[in-house]
């Protein structure tokens, strides 16, 4: 009975492994199919229709992502997403309502490395948004560019996933009724660099476009912190004036202009518990989503009245940061820095 038992612990815990090993892979994979063989398709074989006939689609089919997109219940129910929730785990906890007579910008820190925290709660029913917030339809920002690659762009819309572009986010909020959230990462990928075990520090006194985008829509504001998001993850900064340093920043300046992204040195934990590798740890990820903030609808904000806004939203967010941070790791002493 004893081997029974450890057994099936053992085969729950590789499944959970497995979920999250295969998570960023996929994208890769199915990103490459229609890069690597469409335009072997078109050229050396007789289904040269077929790759025209994905080509034609993709045109056709091209502003979709920008005008709400095409979700599925069923792949935001796949149960692959509640093995990885449980590899953590990830947890979400409301502390008010959001009424569906309203559209919303959850924004949520931090980054993180790959914001495990943010993906499993509003890009799956891993811990069942839909029964917790009802009637409320979350949309995950994410780079426009994931959008232009053939499969994956029908992969991450089925979750409800949207760019997080102007035109994306104003038909969210003005044009797709109401009871919609959009959530938006506000710390981007330079937040990913400040990331570290035990770290409250998120890039935020410059990000504004967020609430000026919701002073444009009348959106209201709501804060939201993933507790633990940075703990899952150790990251490296080289020494400066070392060479290993020299070729990290040439990387991180490489991966930004090209790709929008930012080159982290980090490792985690390997296949196995103890082992080294690039897995995150199997540590708690909580996040908390706020009070909604009641925000004006101003056609055309001055800086004034968004800076005006933005300040009320810190106050907010440290609030929220406060009134957690002991329930979930930190030190009563600790504060958010923002820089």
């Amino acid at each position: 009975m004893a081997m029974g038992l450890f057994s099936r612990l053992d085969l729950q815990e590789g499944l959970q492994t497995l979920s999250v090993l295969q998570w960023i892979p996929s994208y890769v994979l199915l990103g490459a199919i229609p890069i690597l063989f469409m335009p072997y398709f078109l050229v050396f074989t007789k289904f040269w229709t077929l790759a025209m006939f994905l080509l034609a689609w993709l045109v056709y089919d091209w502003n979709t992502h920008s005008q709400g997109g095409r979700r599925s219940a069923w792949v935001r129910n796949w149960t692959l997403w509640k093995c990885f929730r449980d590899y953590f785990p990830i947890k979400l906890e409301k502390t008010h309502d959001l009424s569906p007579k309203h559209n919303y910008i959850i924004a949520n820190h931090p980054h993180g490395i790959l914001s495990y925290g943010a993906f499993i709660n509003f890009a799956t029913e891993a811990n069942g948004f839909s029964r917790i917030f009802p009637a409320i339809i979350p949309s995950l920002g994410t780079l426009e560019g994931v959008f232009w690659i053939p499969i994956v762009r029908e992969y991450v819309m089925s979750m409800g996933v949207s760019p997080v572009s102007e035109l994306a986010l104003n038909y969210l909020l003005t044009q797709n009724g109401s009871g919609n959230a959009v959530i938006i990462v506000v710390g981007g990928a330079t937040e990913a660099l400040l990331c570290r075990p035990g770290a409250s520090t998120i890039y935020l006194k410059q990000r504004k476009g967020f609430v000026k985008l919701a002073l444009k829509t009348g959106a209201h504001l709501v804060p939201s912190y993933s507790f633990g998001e940075n703990d899952v993850h150790n990251q490296e900064t080289f020494p400066e004036g070392t060479w290993i340093r020299f070729f990290q920043k040439r990387f991180q300046d490489i991966f930004k202009k090209i790709l929008g992204l930012n080159f982290c040195t980090f490792h985690g934990r390997g296949l196995t518990r103890g082992s080294w590798g690039f897995l995150p740890f199997n540590r708690p990820i909580t996040t908390v989503v706020g009070e909604p903030m009641p925000i004006p609808k101003v056609q055309n904000p001055n800086k004034e009245t968004v800076d005006k806004y933005h300040a009320l939203y810190i106050s907010a967010l440290r609030k929220l940061f406060d009134q957690h941070k002991v329930q979930y790791g930190f030190p009563e002493m600790q504060a958010l820095t923002i820089i």
